[in-house]
């Protein structure tokens, strides 16, 4: 595990790097693979993989708009896009004024082109896909994956299968998946099961999985890290103090964190600046965060979860073995929320204008809790992460917000209506 550590070295290339220097290298064990040669997931020893890079960028490197303006910190140039990326950091001033901190910003993934961020692991994962000439993609979901892959899927050209938990999935997410051509199995089980399965058919070589364990999903998802960092920059002249964000598969925590490394060592970014990582999950799906406040070496499974977060509803994340170690390295912490918290969030937030789903409402409610906890500090510049559109879930969006008020079909019935 040393080799996540925020004191690592660059490292060296293997012999197996492709000609552009990409590898794929065990977290646990340090094994090296080649990149595009054979479908690969995990190492043989049952760890996950990294992909590493022989040439790490600086700021310096990075031109033009959206998640490929950061290829030379990726496995190619550009990649199966919609476009993607180059989403807004809102600025959000009742809700800073609220928490008293000296710069607040929300990062706002739902306005990528699906309404997630998916989209941003989806553009390298599905052009990973096509290098190594496989023909069926497939992802177990809760919802946004699925509307995620059966796009960019669609846009390749390629067949895709999305497994759901039957009865647990948005509306607005199984109608994307659905419209874009995806063939939807409803799976009796949760997402976890959903990505049991899924797991099973990808090995025995059925379809090409494209779930958060894939190590190349995460390269196009550590751009967020790039793109609050830059925006801090531009602002404020300096780096945020902390980045807060929801926390499902802990995909976004370890992503953040390899962006963060991967900046240390090229030198971009001194370890001093570099965010606390701060993860926020429902109180009925909060694995990371038993983990995290036990001080235990890895997440014990939930097999029983629920909250109204769909997005985050997960009692296994699989990249926890990358994700505890970036929030331990970099002093951050992790809290549990309950669902009236979620909610009151999701009200908040679109008193601001920034409509999100409940999982992404998690974000704020968790400050919420730390800053009233005195972990979050008066002086901190802070960033919340917000991972999908509001519309993602507008079930959810209307029992949050206002009933609708009948009125009489005339111009003086609404007139006595609104002063009464």
């Amino acid at each position: 595990m040393d080799s996540l550590s925020l004191d690592a070295p660059a490292p060296a290339a293997p012999s197996v790097a492709n000609d552009d220097g990409v590898w794929l290298a065990c977290i646990e064990c340090g094994d090296a693979y080649a990149p595009f040669e054979d479908v690969r997931y995990t190492c043989d020893c049952g760890a996950l993989l990294e992909a590493r890079y022989d040439s790490l960028p600086t700021f310096d490197d990075f031109e033009g708009r959206g998640v490929w303006r950061y290829s030379d910190a990726l496995p190619f140039e550009v990649g199966v896009t919609l476009p993607e990326g180059d989403t807004p950091l809102h600025r959000v001033p009742d809700l800073e004024d609220e928490l008293g901190v000296e710069a607040l910003r929300v990062k706002h993934e739902g306005m990528n082109p699906t309404g997630a961020f998916k989209d941003r692991g989806m553009t390298v994962g599905v052009r990973v896909a096509q290098e190594l000439g496989v023909d069926r993609l497939a992802c177990a979901s809760t919802g946004n994956t699925s509307a995620a892959l059966s796009a960019y899927g669609a846009r390749a050209n390629m067949e895709t299968l999305v497994l759901l938990p039957a009865g647990k999935v948005a509306a607005g997410k199984v109608a994307q998946a659905s419209l874009h051509g995806a063939r939807i199995l409803e799976v009796d089980g949760n997402f976890d099961r959903c990505l049991d399965i899924v797991q099973d058919l990808a090995e025995s070589g059925d379809a090409y999985l494209l779930n958060s364990l894939n190590p190349f999903r995460l390269e196009g998802q550590k751009t967020i890290g790039l793109e609050i960092l830059e925006g801090f920059r531009d602002d404020y002249g300096t780096f945020p103090d902390r980045i807060v964000l929801p926390v499902g598969n802990a995909g976004n925590t370890a992503a953040l964190y390899k962006c963060f490394r991967e900046l240390v060592q090229s030198g971009a970014l001194d370890r001093d600046d570099v965010p606390t990582l701060t993860g926020v999950q429902a109180e009925g799906a909060a694995p990371m965060v038993e983990a995290v406040r036990e001080g235990n070496d890895a997440v014990r499974r939930w097999d029983d979860v629920e909250t109204r977060a769909t997005a985050i509803r997960i009692g296994n994340p699989v990249n926890a073995p990358k994700a505890l170690p970036g929030i331990r390295e970099t002093g951050g912490t992790a809290v549990a929320v309950s669902d009236e918290e979620i909610t009151r969030a999701q009200r908040d937030l679109a008193g601001e204008g920034v409509g999100v789903e409940p999982a992404s409402a998690a974000s704020l409610a968790g400050a919420r809790k730390l800053r009233e906890e005195g972990t979050i500090e008066d002086d901190e510049r802070v960033a919340l992460l917000t991972t999908g559109h509001l519309l993602k879930d507008p079930d959810a969006a209307a029992a949050a917000g206002a009933d609708p008020e009948p009125v009489p079909g005339t111009t003086e019935g609404v007139r006595e209506h609104l002063t009464d």
